[in-house]
């Protein structure tokens, strides 16, 4: 073998970084590869080029621009990749199964993935304790208040709705108006404040929580900061993430968040629950 350099990489990090550099039918090569390591592992050259939809020829071109001698040393690379991954405790389903789309990711699909990873990061992330207890304290609560500014307006209106369904009393504050301070003048002991925040959190939401704990109200934080002055003033916190490579931070583990906790609130009288959502849907 003449690699030199990036040996310490497992092959599919080396392709990875190194993809630009290949042609065309290369990239083909080595984005199957990186999608289907068990199979370039155990399959032939011909048997890779075939699936890969090219010639054996450039599947071992490929090979010699990794700086392998040739096909087996490359294989041999990838079953050495596999087998530590293996033993590392990865399921085989999970090695072999592709992304969800190719290395060379347009902005769209980037945008899309890091989605997918905010709603993995946020399921591996939800504390079970912490959902029971706030699906517990909605479903009994005189009176629910749901406080958030601009953008988490919007989603502290849809847990509203989705509340209002299931005819459980919900207000929202989403801003230091009239109405809004006489919502949270009307804040006690029965009373469930839920802040949501985004980055920095707005001072409203700030000021809602702590007048919240000051008149024995139970908090919920929902936020993406789990260091954030909300989280910090909850009894409850739900944290959701919020990467994204867009110039706007990702809301869809938030939504996907919102969705199951009421969906959680509905399942505790799922057949009471029901009725009442057939009867609003009579109306």
């Amino acid at each position: 073998m003449t690699r030199t350099g990036t040996t310490a990489l497992t092959l599919s990090e080396e392709i990875r970084q190194r993809f630009d550099e290949f042609s065309r039918s290369q990239k083909d090569v080595g984005q199957y590869i990186v999608d289907h390591l068990e199979e370039a592992a155990f399959h032939t050259a011909e048997e890779l080029a075939r699936r890969a939809n090219t010639s054996s020829s450039t599947v071992v071109r490929f090979a010699q621009a990794l700086g392998f001698e040739g096909f087996p040393e490359l294989q041999a690379a990838a079953r050495d990749e596999y087998r530590r991954a293996r033993e590392n405790g990865a399921a085989a389903a999970d090695i072999a199964a592709p992304p969800l789309f190719p290395i060379d990711q347009t902005e769209f699909e980037a945008a899309l993935a890091a989605d997918h990873a905010n709603l993995v990061e946020t399921a591996h992330k939800v504390d079970r304790d912490e959902v029971a207890a706030v699906v517990d304290l909605i479903s009994r609560a005189s009176r629910t208040v749901l406080c958030g500014t601009d953008q988490m307006a919007f989603f502290a209106s849809y847990l509203r709705h989705l509340l209002m369904l299931l005819e459980l009393r919900a207000e929202v504050v989403a801003s230091p108006s009239q109405e809004g301070l006489a919502k949270l003048g009307r804040v006690d002991e029965t009373t469930v404040m839920i802040g949501f925040s985004a980055g920095r959190p707005q001072p409203l939401v700030v000021r809602a929580m702590k007048l919240a704990r000051h008149r024995r109200a139970a908090t919920i934080a929902v936020a993406d900061a789990t260091l954030s002055e909300v989280a910090k003033l909850a009894d409850h916190r739900l944290y959701y993430s919020s990467n994204s490579p867009a110039y706007v931070r990702s809301h869809t583990a938030l939504l996907s968040l919102i969705q199951a906790l009421a969906y959680g609130v509905y399942a505790l009288d799922e057949s009471a629950y029901a009725d009442r959502i057939r009867a609003f849907r009579l109306k």
